[in-house]
């Protein structure tokens, strides 16, 4: 997929405050057109276009109208008009973008910004042969990249020309879908894996959870100094998925003298949450390919 600046960009103004002055002239204008068919002699029928709802609720995402208080009496209902900041927007996935198309949605990728759709584009690679387009498929913006991989695999099968081999970007893959790419078609999803989030991993000699010896048999785990964990609870995350809590004894840890390559915390043990095994194993074994 590329990436390139809208072709409005060309045509707002350069300059901050000439932009926000723009921003608020819009918004003045686009309350007054509204307004103009709220009036009682304004057509019916027009009223009920669907253009002028999206226009409506497009609005109201984004600017905010409150009746100026310090408007002179009997001089009229007077508003004050304000132009939204991005972080005063609802979810981009629950907000109508433009009043032009209901299903474009805003979406920020690095150093890029848009609104509209993600296009997934899947191609052959054979060095030795020529390099064809397989399938397109279409999402709105806020569809994370990794939501897409089973519908695209499914998609390639459905046409058979599923690859024995699928090279993507981190995006596309987490341990669940390295799974379920090779039980449910064979695919291996072949790509950079997600990085370990966890400070240890960040940090040059400490431990992190590959560092630890799993022993899935008989429900325990092995450290780096050679300690045996005394707990091993299966459990739901904070997002609804598997996964195992594993403790270690206060009483080992208290006294190891790597302890500050394993833990931050004063009082507590290490503890190790797991993924269940299949895809534990499987984001460990892609992270080592």
């Amino acid at each position: 997929m590329g990436y390139s600046r809208r072709i409005e960009e060309a045509r707002l103004p350069k300059d901050t405050a000439a932009r926000e002055a723009y921003a608020q002239t819009v918004g003045e204008d686009g309350f007054q057109f509204l307004d103009a068919f709220e009036a009682p002699d304004a057509p019916q029928e027009a009223r009920a276009l669907p253009i002028l709802e999206s226009l409506r609720r497009t609005w109201q995402r984004h600017y905010e109208r409150t009746v100026d208080q310090s408007a002179t009496p009997g001089g009229g209902r007077t508003y004050h008009v304000r132009f939204k900041a991005p972080q005063e927007l609802p979810p981009a996935a629950e907000g109508l973008e433009s009043p032009y198309d209901a299903e474009a949605r805003y979406r920020h990728k690095r150093d890029t910004s848009w609104t509209g759709y993600m296009v997934h584009v899947s191609e052959t690679c054979e060095p030795t042969l020529p390099h064809l387009l397989t399938h397109v498929h279409t999402t709105t913006a806020t569809v994370h990249e990794a939501m897409c991989t089973a519908d695209i695999h499914q998609a390639l099968v459905d046409k058979d020309v599923a690859p024995g081999e699928h090279w993507v970007d981190a995006a596309y893959i987490d341990a669940e879908l390295l799974v379920r790419s090779q039980e449910d078609h064979g695919i291996t999803l072949r790509g950079p894996t997600p990085p370990n989030p966890t400070w240890q991993a960040k940090v040059a000699g400490a431990y992190t959870v590959a560092d630890f010896t799993v022993d899935w048999a008989h429900q325990q785990v092995q450290c780096p100094q050679g300690r045996t964990s005394t707990s091993w609870t299966e459990r739901l995350d904070a997002t609804g998925n598997p996964c195992i809590q594993v403790r270690f004894s206060q009483r080992d840890c208290g006294a190891c003298t790597a302890r500050a390559l394993c833990t931050q915390a004063k009082q507590v043990s290490r503890i190790l949450k797991l993924q269940p095994q299949a895809h534990f194993e499987a984001l460990h074994a892609a992270r080592a390919w």
